[in-house]
Order: C-alpha cells, then structure tokens, then sequence
C-alpha cells in the first residue's frame, strides 16, 4: 500500500504503552508491597537468566526522561498500567499514599506534556498476599479488585479519562494458572477457568466503580485476540479451528460484549466449571466505550489425535519474530473486519501491536529494519480495516521501551527505544525515528 492510501482519521489517536512491573523497577521503595511476579522471578528457574523486575527500566525514578522521548516521538496518548501493590501493599485495607502519589505525578507530567494517558489498572502485578489467598481462582480477589479501583479512580479520575480495567485475561487465566508459564505458575485447567471467570467479572464491577467515581471518563477491556485458521479445509481442522478460537479468542470476548459463554465451549468444560452465581453474566457484560484488541500473530492448526487438543502447524517460509510468532499482517485486518460484521461493537482501539527481533547498538544507532517493516505491514493492515468501516480510534505500539518480557526476562526487545539494562541509557531505534515520521505525515496530510 502507498503512503497516499495509507491514510488515517484526523483525530485518530497515536500511542505507545508499557506496563508497570515491565519498566518500573523500585519494587521495595515507598511502601510498595510484594507482587505475584516479584515472587515468581525470584524463583530459580522461573525467568530466563534469572531476570527479575526489580530495577527493569528504573522508570519509577526516570519517567521524565521517558517522557521527553515520548514528546520527541510526537504521540498524542500513553498507556500505562497501575501496580496494584504499589497502592495497596496488603491486597485490600491501609492505602499506600506514596505509590498514590507516584501516579499523580506521572499523570500530571503526561498531561503537562500534552500525552492524554490511558490507564489500565490490571497489568499481571496481583498482591502476593492475595495470591495467597487463593489469588484469581479465588472470588474474594474480585471485591479486593474492586476495593483498589475505588482508590485509584478516585484519586485520578479528575485526570484521566480512557481507563482499561484488565488486560488480557487469557494470559492472567491460562498462562498464570493453567499452564504455569507465568506467575503465580500454578497449573490446573480448573483453577485457569475460575480465574478467567473471576477477572472477567473482576472487570465488570470495576466498570460500575469507574461510571460512579468519574463518570465523564471512558471504559474499556483488552484482550489478546488471536486469529485461528485451519490448516486444510478437512472437517477435522475446520473443527480444532474453532475449538481453538474458543479457548483462544471467542471465551473472553463473547461475555464482554454480551452473548455470555460460548455454548460449545461451555460443552467441553462442563466438568470443571466455576460457579457461576446469578447476575454475573450481566455484570461482565457492563457496557463498553470501548474494547482494546492486542494483536501480534495468528494460529494455524490441525486436528491432534484421537481426543488430543488441535496441533499448531508452523507455516512452511513464513518470517517469525524472537518469541516464535508468525509475522501476518493481513491476518490484523481479517481479525478487525471478522469482529466488526459478527458482532455489534464499541469503538476499538490497538492497544499493543509490536515484535522482538534481537537489536544491537551499532556505532551509537540501532538498526532494526525487521521491526519497520513489521509495523509497515501492520498500519496498512490496520488502514485497510478501517477503510472497510471497521471503527478503530487509535493505535498503541508495543512498546516504547525494551523491558522486563516476563519468562523471557531481558532477552526479548520489542521497544522502539533500545534499553541498555546495565547502565539503563535510552537510544532510539530507526524504528523510532520510522513511527515518529510516520505520524508527522498523517497530521500533516490533515494540516
């Protein structure tokens, strides 16, 4: 696609986004408490090489040089994530007025600085002493959810006016509690349903305190779609395709938009349901001013054998990023147009699109024409939907900064500004100066 066509909304939204455990660092400063993932990268063997969160990318104590850079970048919107530790170090109870303070800070630089934030108020840091408790399998941690939004939206409600309530819950759910890849790394597909349940539900009550307390301000959820293709036009890979897109994709966002659970998923895991009590189908189904949609990759799978679940197929000559994942572009614009005639939509938004490649620093720059191209391909994708009427109000990239990449510790860069983790120097990629361009043109082609 040409740059001519290649064209935007006038008032549509340019971002980038980071999440808190990933840039923050300063985990035992100013009363904040233990995070699921302050425990788990302590553990050996839990994060390539070790890495922990700790320090990150110190923006805790360096978020005004973050900011400059965004400034420099020529974005109009942030988004962050809130840690939850950092305002209530117990879960619940005593409120940690310095990690309050903190974010107050942050907004009003953003906001002095012309950056309008959007705030997600769940990034995966859960208070380890709620984790103990039971964590998300637990529906306790659903009234301590609500209970820490009270705090925060009442202290920046004045301020911020786009809120996300929760990110990605399939990650939370299946990765934390299913599969054990994340923390808090328990592994029970019992566990992983009742947590997704109590997130979902977790987003609607904080939905209801969000209208209450700020009831000028926008909400939102994100959630990590992943497109699902058959790997032929059998019956059999037809079928493990939309089981997978069940587990993957239709699980998490048919109860948000109201159709509740879908029928043939509830079908396969009837067994080991959790209670679902009355009414919190209508509380998940809160309405939305908008939905954040994280895109990355597809999936492409084939039946397993006899009762075994569908099989990824790799895509023989397809370009892969550093974590694996297929590079397919068009599969963001048939993943918008899908949503946008099946069901009856809020406004969108890209709330994380990116990749890793293995950047280095060469003569003081660092070249990353992978990560150009990728996003490229992605904003032709993202124009073409819009262009076929899908009603997508602004973009995030993934992310501003190299971070902490959770299991994968430090050994996964998908920022646009290169991290040094030894000496926490900032150098901006070509993609960097490629985005920052990019959006110039667009403001400009509506001067």
């Amino acid at each position: 696609m040409s740059e001519s066509t290649r064209a935007f909304p006038s008032d549509f939204v340019w971002g980038a986004a980071t999440a808190s455990y990933q840039v923050e660092g300063a985990v035992t400063e100013d009363g904040r408490g233990e995070s699921i993932w302050d425990r788990f990268s302590a553990t050996p063997g839990n994060v390539s090489n070790g890495d922990t969160g700790a320090v990150a990318c110190d923006t805790y104590h360096r978020y005004t040089e973050d900011i400059r850079l965004m400034r420099a970048l020529g974005i109009g919107a942030f988004r962050l994530s809130v840690a939850w530790p950092r305002i209530l170090p117990e879960g619940g109870g005593p409120v940690n007025q310095a990690g309050l303070d903190f974010y107050d800070r942050l907004v009003d630089e953003l906001l002095a600085s012309g950056l309008d934030p959007y705030v997600t108020l769940y990034h995966w840091d859960l208070p380890q002493v709620l984790e103990d408790r039971g964590g998300w399998p637990a529906r306790d941690t659903v009234e301590a959810f609500t209970e820490y939004t009270d705090v925060v939206v009442t202290r920046l409600g004045d301020r911020v006016r786009h809120w996300i309530t929760q990110n990605e819950p399939w990650v939370v759910s299946w990765l934390g509690y299913g599969l054990g890849m994340h923390a808090p790394g328990r592994k029970t597909e019992r566990d992983a349903l009742a947590a997704g349940h109590h997130v979902l539900l977790a987003h609607g009550r904080a939905a209801e305190v969000i209208r209450r307390e700020a009831p000028d301000s926008e909400v939102g959820i994100t959630i990590d779609l992943v497109p699902t293709y058959p790997f032929s036009d059998a019956e059999a890979d037809i079928e493990a395709a939309r089981h997978s897109d069940g587990f993957r994709n239709r699980w998490f966002l048919e109860p948000v938009l109201g159709h509740g659970y879908p029928q043939d998923m509830l079908e396969r895991y009837a067994e080991i349901l959790p209670t679902i009590e009355d009414r919190d189908m209508e509380t998940i189904a809160a309405p939305l001013d908008f939905l954040g949609v994280n895109y990355y990759t597809r999936s492409v799978v084939r039946a397993g054998i006899g009762d075994a679940a569908p099989r990824p197929v790799e895509t023989e000559g397809a370009e892969h990023t550093e974590m694996g994942w297929e590079v397919y572009p068009s599969g963001l614009h048939e993943l918008l147009v899908r949503l946008h005639t099946t069901y009856e939509l809020p406004d969108l938004y890209i709330t994380e699109n990116g990749a890793a490649f293995p950047d280095a620093r060469e003569n003081g720059s660092v070249p990353d024409p992978r990560r150009i191209s990728y996003l490229e391909g992605h904003l032709d994708a993202l124009a073409s939907a819009i262009a076929d009427g899908v009603p997508v109000r602004g973009y995030f990239l993934w992310s501003l900064l190299d971070n902490f990449e959770w299991a994968f510790g430090f050994s996964r860069r998908f920022g646009i500004v290169y991290v040094d983790f030894e000496t926490l120097e900032r150098v901006p990629k070509d993609s960097f100066a490629w985005y920052r361009d990019f959006i110039a043109a667009q403001r400009a082609e509506h001067a």
